[in-house]
């Protein structure tokens, strides 16, 4: 979802009249387009409250990640990284992902901290200026939730998603601010050090009405989110 600057340029026009043609200089306006955004979809957790990988979670036959993708791509993202850990051969295997770069992370069962790492590091396009995150688990997202959340795409912005008042994703985090979270993103926090250290430059917009922020952590939530996770290879 690209922001739009507008520029004032010059232009010319011809002004017909009783002394014949001639031109005149006019101010025009050129849209341009600003604020690029990629998406990052973190799909490595083992999911041992769910009983397998949350990437292999399918809601009838559609894999969900590719139902985030789907979302991702729709709320305006220019680049998606997916970023994968456990059973990542058997998601490649049954998911399109053909839309998405996709980051294996190899160090998943250290925590979601080292899936934002890898999926930092591979956004290489400088023209990139921010990253909405989600996590996969999350089958309520909608495209609207993410484009509110990613409004205002500058290099400087850190932006949360809330639900009730409370924090979750979206996330939004800009440029400038990457070094420093991939620093101190660890273990199951992820980037909680980060914003707690950045808490005033946070801006927190409600999406209760968009979206539903519930993610998946419990053979319940999967039951009525109507998800099941497909029997998991050995060895995979």
């Amino acid at each position: 979802m690209p922001k739009l600057e507008r520029r004032l340029v010059v232009g010319s026009v011809v002004h017909h009249g009783p002394g014949g043609c001639r031109a005149r200089s006019v101010p025009t306006t050129e849209v341009a387009p600003l604020n690029r955004i990629a998406g990052m979809i973190i799909a490595a957790g083992g999911g041992r409250r769910i009983g397998g990988p949350e990437a292999l979670l399918r809601q009838g036959e559609n894999p969900l990640v590719s139902t985030m993708i789907e979302t991702m791509t729709a709320a305006g993202c220019e680049r998606i990284v997916v970023v994968l850990g456990a059973a990542a051969d058997q998601v490649r295997e049954t998911a399109d992902l053909t839309r998405a770069t996709v980051v294996v992370n190899r160090a998943w069962g250290t925590g979601v901290g080292s899936s934002i790492r890898a999926g930092l590091a591979a956004i290489d396009d400088d023209a990139v200026e921010a990253v909405a995150v989600v996590p996969v688990d999350m089958p309520g997202l909608t495209a609207e939730a993410v484009r509110r959340v990613a409004a205002l795409p500058y290099p400087d912005v850190l932006v949360c998603a809330t639900y009730g008042g409370l924090r979750g994703y979206p996330m939004l985090f800009g440029r400038r601010h990457w070094s420093g979270i991939a620093t101190l993103a660890r273990a199951d926090v992820g980037a909680r050090p980060y914003l707690l250290a950045h808490k005033d430059q946070i801006v927190d917009i409600s999406c209760d009405t968009v979206a539903d922020g519930s993610r998946v952590d419990s053979p319940e939530l999967m039951a009525l989110y109507g998800l099941t996770i497909p029997p998991q290879r050995v060895g995979v």
